[in-house]
């Protein structure tokens, strides 16, 4: 099981804690930050923009992602003694293959829904293409936004997800809390300023698909692919002044942000149909136990894993 490779390490709930406290923590003062002096997100963004350029305050944006998840990795290898390896899945390597059929998948999925709304709404859009801005864009987000999803996904559904599930011993708490703080992460993202709280059933929801997927499989390797397609074909193909990254896309959503029934579908019918492709295509079964079961004791696991396992 996947919750279980934290016994490859050394084990701490001191070191358990340092890395998450510290990420939240930020993210928790920047949000009462937001709230105490009563910031306009998007006017903040905008005049940031103005005065750097989109692609320059994409980088300061996305840097800190890559300083994330240098530390993360250090903070295993050297306080946990643990291979990355094992921090990403059951089996004794990653599989790539995985990776990138849930990259294309989720990046397929996204473009025709996408091509379906500006068909049926064209009055939403507006060509926003440019190609010198775009091609530095193209280069920014291969290289800084698969990063910034990867590091996300190695600290929520990764490393927090096997501490708590070792300290729990059991994988339903370990998947509800991360997913829970996946979702609430996004509370300082403006288009939750501009939709309201109700928006957070579409991050938590996210938060609890990623967790499924990665217990279900019991390895990041879905997840890491899902996020990555994620937020990097939507920074190429569609902008807004009311997301997080408001970049030279090559289209621009001009419509009013409001908060519909559309916002809630991914959840409540795509990922759901997301969920049985991958159960179908990775023979997933006993769900109950993977999703709610008990975390196998450190002995019991190490004496019937000393290598890790293959297969589904």
């Amino acid at each position: 099981m996947y919750i279980e490779q934290g016994y490859k390490g050394e084990l701490g709930i001191w070191k358990y804690f340092l890395i998450p406290l510290g990420f939240i923590g930020l993210m928790v003062l920047n949000f009462i930050a937001i709230k105490l002096l009563n910031i306009d997100v998007e006017a903040f963004m905008a005049a940031e923009i103005a005065k750097k350029g989109a692609n320059r305050f994409l980088v300061e944006m996305l840097v800190p992602f890559a300083v994330g998840i240098g530390l993360l990795f250090l903070w295993v290898k050297y306080i946990h003694k643990q291979s990355i390896v094992s921090l990403t899945t059951s089996r004794r390597k990653i599989d790539w293959k995985r990776v990138f059929f849930s990259f294309g998948l989720w990046a397929t999925v996204t473009i025709v829904l996408t091509g379906a709304d500006m068909y049926f709404s064209p009055e939403d859009y507006v060509f926003n293409f440019r190609l010198e801005p775009f091609l530095y864009l193209l280069v920014i987000a291969l290289l800084l936004i698969p990063i910034q999803t990867s590091f996300e996904e190695y600290l929520f559904r990764g490393y927090m997800m096997q501490g708590i599930g070792i300290m729990a011993k059991n994988r339903w708490v370990p998947l509800v809390i991360t997913s829970v703080l996946f979702g609430l992460m996004h509370l300082g993202n403006p288009e939750v300023e501009e939709m309201g709280p109700s928006i957070m059933v579409y991050y938590i929801g996210t938060g609890f698909f990623l967790g499924i997927i990665t217990l279900m499989d019991k390895g990041l390797e879905l997840a890491l692919g899902f996020h990555a397609a994620n937020n990097l074909v939507s920074a190429l193909l569609i902008t807004a002044d009311s997301t997080a990254f408001q970049v030279d896309a090559i289209y621009k959503n001009i419509a009013e942000p409001t908060l519909g029934f559309d916002a809630f579908i991914p959840v409540f019918v795509i990922f759901p149909i997301l969920l049985f492709i991958f159960a179908r295509i990775y023979g997933w079964t006993d769900w109950k136990d993977r999703l709610t079961g008990k975390v196998e004791p450190k002995e019991v696991f190490l004496a019937a894993n000393t290598e890790g396992v293959d297969g589904n």
